[in-house]
């Protein structure tokens, strides 16, 4: 009989036992999850979850107040959302930060525009900010016409979409999406949710931070449910219906003594 050889992924992000305090407020307790890399890690919960904190602490925004924060296997700790984002991770909130009235390829470099030219007199390399912007949303499945239009004129998905590809350009190794679908409809939706599967086959660890089980489950390889600052479930894709998913989310019991209220 030949031994079969196991291999051994290193997350790209683990959280060990992290909790948040801001005084007598306990905003997460004891959060354990890990996110791998090329797969898609959801992260559902109401609203009060605790999801916003939990997102702050992995885009560096807030440290732990107690246990450990790990990056391909070693503790970090930022000191701010620019240490993150040296390490790799990337945050896309929900307000995109983008200038609604600037360009899309301005946009896509925004806070770090390309310069040529002589020290001193150095200028903006529109010609390969324009380039570049173009080649990078086409690589993610993305074609938009005219990059001179302001971003604000792009529908919801499209400009999800444009900082999906900004985040990936500019070498995110894990990429985290607050609530990107909550604010959309079922097509544009589709449009952010199959950039979601882009951005996991080009080996990039996605967090998926939302309310929706439906959207959830048709991207996410694993998913952990928050509720009032404490993972309540944890479920693989091949552990987990549609179906279960959501009960467990709306808490089964609670959801079956309010239809039966209901029908009283």
């Amino acid at each position: 009989m030949t031994a079969t050889a196991t291999t051994t992924v290193t997350p790209a992000l683990q959280l060990k036992d992290v909790s948040k305090t801001f005084g007598s407020v306990i905003a997460l307790r004891d959060i354990t999850l890990h996110v791998d890399p090329g797969t898609v890690t959801c992260v559902l919960g109401d609203n009060g979850a605790g999801k916003s904190t939990l997102i702050k602490i992995l885009a560096g925004v807030h440290q732990p107040s107690t246990g450990t924060f790990l990056v391909k296997g070693k503790e970090r700790t930022f000191g701010s959302p620019r240490d993150a984002l040296g390490a790799g991770i990337a945050t896309v909130f929900q307000d995109l930060a983008t200038v609604p009235l600037m360009s899309v390829w301005r946009n896509f470099f925004l806070g770090n525009e390309p310069r040529r030219g002589l020290p001193g007199i150095r200028m903006l390399d529109t010609q390969f900010a324009r380039q570049t912007c173009r080649t990078e949303l086409l690589n993610m499945g993305i074609d938009i016409r005219d990059l001179e239009q302001p971003v604000g004129t792009l529908s919801g998905g499209e400009r999800q979409a444009v900082a999906i590809a900004r985040a990936v350009y500019f070498g995110a190794e894990v990429l985290i999406l607050d609530e990107p679908t909550s604010a959309l409809g079922v097509r544009q939706s589709g449009v952010v949710l199959k950039y979601i599967r882009q951005a996991k086959e080009r080996g990039i660890a996605v967090v998926f931070i939302t309310h929706n089980p439906h959207h959830a489950h048709m991207v996410g390889d694993r998913f952990y449910l928050l509720n009032r600052g404490t993972l309540t479930n944890e479920f693989t894709r091949d552990t987990v219906t549609r179906e279960e998913l959501v009960k467990a989310m709306a808490g089964g019991a609670e959801l079956e003594a309010l239809a039966h209220e209901l029908k009283q």
